[in-house]
C-alpha cells in the first residue's frame, strides 16, 4: 500500500470529517483524563463549527490529506504566522491508519508547504497527554522553546528550523 498526501480545501467533506475526527479524539481525550466523561455533543458541534480552517487556504496557509491505497487516512495543516514562522496545526491520522508511516510523512509534507511559503522555522503547540504526538516531533527534530501563543490547553511549544 503507498501513501499520498495533497492539498485539500478546508471545507471539503474529506477535510471536514478528517477534522472532525481529529477535534472528538483530542476533546475527548482531554475530558477523559480531566473529568472522567466525553466532550458534551453541544460543545464539540460548537468547537468544530468555530474552527472553520479558514486560515488553511492559500498563499498564507495550507490543508494536506494524507490518503492510504487511495483512501483518506490523516491531515495536516501549515499556516504562516510572520513572514519566517509557520504554525503546524490538526496533524491527525485515524487510528488504524498509526504506525504505518503517513505522520512522519504528513509532517514532512507541511514542512515543505513552509518552506514554498518562506517560512524558516515551524512551530507548534500540543498538550502533555499526548505523549504518540510529543515523541513523533521529537524524532523529526523538534525542540521545546518558549510560547509562541495563548491556546488554553497549550502546554508544550515546540520548534524546527527550516533548512
Amino acid at each position: 500500500m503507498t501513501w499520498t498526501v495533497h492539498p485539500e480545501p478546508p471545507v471539503s467533506p474529506v477535510a471536514a470529517a478528517l477534522w472532525r475526527a481529529y477535534y472528538t479524539e483530542v476533546s475527548d481525550r482531554w475530558y477523559l483524563l480531566h473529568e472522567g466523561h466525553r466532550t458534551d455533543p453541544e460543545e464539540l458541534e460548537r468547537e468544530i463549527a468555530a474552527q472553520s480552517g479558514a486560515d488553511l487556504v492559500p498563499p498564507r496557509g495550507h490543508l494536506l490529506v494524507a490518503r492510504y491505497a487511495g483512501e483518506p487516512a490523516g491531515s495536516a495543516g501549515v499556516r504562516l504566522l510572520d513572514a519566517a514562522t509557520a504554525e503546524l496545526t490538526r496533524v491527525f491520522l485515524y487510528e488504524a491508519m498509526r504506525g504505518k508511516g503517513g505522520a512522519a510523512l504528513l509532517v514532512g509534507a507541511a514542512e515543505e508547504a513552509a518552506r514554498a511559503s518562506g517560512a524558516t522555522r515551524l512551530v507548534l503547540d500540543t498538550r502533555a497527554d499526548l505523549v504518540e504526538a510529543r515523541a513523533l516531533y521529537a524524532r523529526l527534530g523538534f525542540t521545546e522553546t518558549e510560547p509562541h501563543n495563548t491556546v488554553p490547553y497549550a502546554e508544550h511549544w515546540l520548534t524546527k528550523r527550516l533548512a
